[in-house]
């Protein structure tokens, strides 16, 4: 069957090349539209090309929290550092985040950044429920900014119809494309990464696009 595709996409290829620019440019603009799409419902899927799921990510290690207010100055370093009065709160690698009370929302401060810790007054002295933290049913789901219209981009000339991510977007993800090696922070150790194939046709995918294409390819223009 592979091999009937490939003969298949020699063919549609020299035919297209007999296309004027301009509907060449409009037809592969279109395959190109509807094949981000389409990659962009598989990655939601968490599903490689091949048709076989994700590497999972590695479990992550149990936040440390408390329910209770934690009283500090922040940052260190500086003349007259912040008074942060923090209620709920968890702590996760570098990062320590909780209720700010002065901020009235929740706000994270680098652990290690933390100037003095104060001892809290009675009044202050509150226990609260544990803290929810915005998006933590949904972190479960990887790739989910990746794969949106703000970073997958699609695009066409009179010659190629392309689907990828450019910039910071792109660096990202060619690591997993790749199952290279990059830095969670700056400081970081680096992390080799699985290898998770974003981009890349399925068997559907190659027959439903030939199909089109030959569709438009064989009818005639008024």
């Amino acid at each position: 069957m592979s091999d009937d595709l490939d003969a298949i996409e020699r063919l549609a290829r020299a035919a297209l090349r007999r296309v004027a620019a301009p509907e060449r440019r409009q037809l592969l603009r279109g395959i190109a539209r509807d094949l981000r799409q389409s990659q962009s419902d598989r990655i939601a899927a968490q599903r490689q090309p091949d048709g076989t799921t994700f590497v999972p990510r590695k479990p992550r290690k149990p936040e440390q929290g408390g329910s209770y207010t934690v009283k500090f100055l922040y940052p260190k370093g500086v003349a007259e550092p912040r008074l942060v009065i923090m209620k709920s709160w968890v702590r996760q690698g570098p990062l320590l985040t909780g209720f700010d009370s002065e901020a009235g929302a929740i706000r994270s401060f680098f652990w290690d950044r933390i100037a003095k810790w104060l001892p809290v007054d009675g009044h202050e002295r509150v226990r609260t429920g544990k803290l929810r933290r915005r998006g933590a049913i949904k972190a479960k789901a990887m790739f989910r900014k990746l794969r949106t219209a703000r970073y997958l981009k699609s695009g066409a000339t009179a010659e190629e119809a392309w689907v990828g991510w450019s910039g910071a977007a792109a660096t990202i993800a060619r690591v997993h494309q790749e199952g290279g090696s990059d830095r969670p922070a700056k400081k970081g150790k680096p992390v080799r990464y699985a290898r998770r194939v974003l981009l890349g046709l399925t068997g559907a995918e190659r027959k439903i696009l030939l199909e089109r294409l030959c569709r438009t390819l064989l009818t005639p223009s008024n």
